[in-house]
């Protein structure tokens, strides 16, 4: 019985294999470059991270969810007076401002973007 757990992520071009996600989040060779919102289940939206080998890794927020720990808006803001309409575009990766439910995703990725590389 095989009893080895399987790599967080690995990179399609180069092969590079981060075996947990605090490997991958604390590579000075990785860096976070977009989100692609997926209204309709925010937590299959997709974060993009570029690899140092030119690759692109597309991973859903889901795996990230544990990063966040704050309050959670039930509403969606979008197309209101209060949503400046960051989740409409891929490379902004602002906070955003508005009571929303899609507010969460944003703070994780100041989490990402803030974490300690080595």
């Amino acid at each position: 019985m095989n009893t080895t757990k399987p790599a967080f992520k690995r990179c399609g071009p180069c092969g590079f294999q981060w075996d947990t996600l605090n490997t991958f989040l604390g590579d000075p060779n990785i860096e976070i470059i977009g989100y692609q919102a997926y209204f309709e289940e925010l937590k299959l939206g997709i974060l993009l991270f570029n690899h140092s080998c030119k690759g692109t890794l597309a991973i859903q927020v889901d795996e990230f969810k544990h990063l966040y720990d704050g309050p959670l808006f039930e509403e969606r803001m979008l197309g209101e007076e209060d949503c400046p309409g960051y989740c409409l575009y891929e490379d902004e990766l602002r906070t955003c401002p508005a009571r929303c439910e899609c507010a969460y995703v944003r703070e994780i990725i100041q989490r990402i973007k803030t974490w300690n590389k080595k």
